[in-house]
């Protein structure tokens, strides 16, 4: 995968957040936290690198990206944090104002026929059949017409974090999908399994929210 284009805007977005998160979560100095955020800066390059490009189709590029950038930071902390402790970093190095304005804005088209037709070709797609660093889902909707699941079964982060040596915080970057939904405010997130915590398959299911 290039580096010009998407990851690149995608660091000038979110370097600053994930820096600065690094002194007000982890309670690094101001000199530690740059330090640390310089030479992510140099091993995202590199992880983005080895990664294959994407089909044009798969919608899954962005979850890739925001993989590495979160892989590079915490490659270059000394001492790995606890997942609960992540989970709460990355939520708010990745809940910036553009952030909470996409959420937003995916929330306005959720449940639209796009949106349907957008869920059902990116099932049909099967990505990572052809790229382990892509996502395979199978798009369910819900009988009662309250909404739908995203059933995967191939995950690309999961894929890229064993590799780095980083599977097991995996979940802080799973528990995103709640906090960009209710950022998104038209649907309640709900969810069973996940594949980094041994099960079956990651399932994402969005139920409208009422009234």
């Amino acid at each position: 995968m290039k580096y010009i284009g998407m990851p690149m805007g995608m660091w000038v977005l979110f370097s600053k957040s994930f820096r600065d998160k690094l002194i007000s979560v982890f309670g690094y100095r101001a000199g530690e936290a740059g330090k640390i955020s310089k030479a992510a800066k140099a091993r995202y390059q590199e992880i983005i690198a080895g990664l294959p490009e994407f089909e044009k189709a798969d919608r899954f590029r962005m979850n890739i990206v925001n993989c590495a950038m979160l892989s590079a930071f915490l490659l270059g902390m000394e001492k790995k944090p606890d997942v609960e402790r992540l989970t709460d970093y990355y939520a708010q190095a990745m809940m910036i104002r553009p952030m909470k304005w996409f959420c937003r804005l995916g929330g306005k088209q959720k449940f639209s026929d796009k949106d349907i037709r957008g869920m059902k070709a990116t099932a049909a797609l099967n990505a990572a059949d052809r790229n382990p660093y892509s996502w395979n889902m199978e798009f369910l909707p819900y009988p009662d017409g309250s909404g739908y699941e995203a059933r995967f079964t191939k995950c690309g982060i999961c894929t890229l974090m064993k590799e780095l040596g980083l599977y097991d915080l995996v979940p802080a970057m799973c528990h995103l999908d709640y906090t960009m939904s209710e950022a998104g405010g038209v649907s309640d997130f709900v969810r069973e399994y996940t594949l980094a915590s041994g099960g079956p398959y990651c399932d994402c299911g969005y139920k409208k929210k009422r009234g």
